[in-house]
């Protein structure tokens, strides 16, 4: 069963009237983040390469539009914030990339991080933007960098948020325990649980707050992770080399604006590591927000807002 509300047709269902809608609200008034009083907010649903894909619409259809990938086990519902801020400016399109959040399963259990950007190129043609500006975290920043190296006509401007061609080994294997850990669960405090030891920098009521979007109950009661776990359960290596990567000299390639974001405690990406990607383009910029790790958006949401500010300013 599912614990949130989305569009279960072909219809854009209007998210501001519901109970979801204003706990973010309540959200955004505790992190005092800046928003317009009235906001367009719709949950979608479009077919793309054979697949069902859900994605959170926010804003004016005719401002500038920005695309949103979210990382590994997580969903579009982890921009809210920013997107809830963005409308404002911005016509702001959250996609849930396959196997994630509201967005159907793999029927071959595909997940690599280039059918995942193949996914993302075929969401910017089939709803028409013109040159969005991409943004992604962790995984959704490695499909960002693959869509760019392959088509970068399609974008005006990137922002990788923590990650890069050199990622820590030691971070990406705090994640992979913590995804482990957090398969089932019998009660959704046994989750909230788990991420405040994971994410010492969100406070309980955020945790909380977006629980919903993480677990499904299970019909024996337990809750379990929204995300497609059959790879894992199969056993199926994840996918690498060139297709799944992007190399320093293929960064070089970038001639568009790019913002790279790292969390200043990241055990992802690692301070040398950021700045030579950074280096690597030519329209590189890095911006390193205190007092949050990985997850940068969730865990200092007015630092991470304050960095991208300052580079759409500079992008139109």
């Amino acid at each position: 069963m599912y614990l949130n509300l989305f569009a279960d047709s072909a219809e854009p269902l209007d998210m501001t009237g519901s109970d979801e809608f204003r706990s973010l609200l309540s959200s955004a008034a505790d992190l005092k983040i800046p928003h317009a009083p009235d906001v367009r907010y719709r949950s979608r649903n479009i077919v793309l390469r054979r697949m069902r894909f859900h994605f959170l619409e926010w804003g004016d259809p005719s401002a500038p539009p920005i695309v949103l990938l979210h990382g590994g086990h997580q969903s579009a519902h982890s921009w809210d914030l920013v997107s809830l801020h963005l409308a404002q400016n911005y016509h702001v399109l959250a996609l849930d990339q396959r196997g994630h959040g509201d967005t159907e399963w793999s029927r071959d259990v595909t997940y690599s991080n280039h059918e995942l950007s193949l996914d993302a190129e075929a969401f910017i043609q089939a709803t028409g933007l013109n040159r969005p500006i991409l943004i992604g975290h962790s995984m959704g920043g490695r499909n960002a960098m693959l869509l760019t190296r392959r088509s970068q006509a399609l974008l005006k401007a990137l922002v990788i948020v923590d990650v890069g061609p050199e990622v820590s080994e030691r971070g990406r294997a705090a994640i992979a325990g913590f995804v482990q850990a957090a398969q089932e669960f019998d009660d959704l405090e046994h989750f909230v649980s788990a991420v405040r030891k994971y994410d010492p920098y969100r406070s309980r009521e955020h945790i909380e707050r977006t629980v919903k979007y993480n677990m499904l109950e299970r019909a024996d009661g337990k809750y379990i992770s929204k995300c497609d776990s059959a790879p894992r359960r199969l056993g199926i290596v994840r996918p690498s080399g060139p297709q799944e990567n992007i190399t320093l000299e293929e960064a070089a390639a970038f001639r568009l604006p790019v913002l790279l974001v790292r969390g200043e405690t990241s055990n992802i990406l690692e301070p040398d590591a950021a700045e030579r990607f950074a280096d690597a383009m030519p329209q590189g910029q890095l911006v390193t927000v205190p007092n949050c790790g990985h997850n940068v958006h969730g865990q200092n949401t007015l630092g991470f807002i304050a960095a991208l500010n300052a580079f759409l300013d500079r992008v139109k």
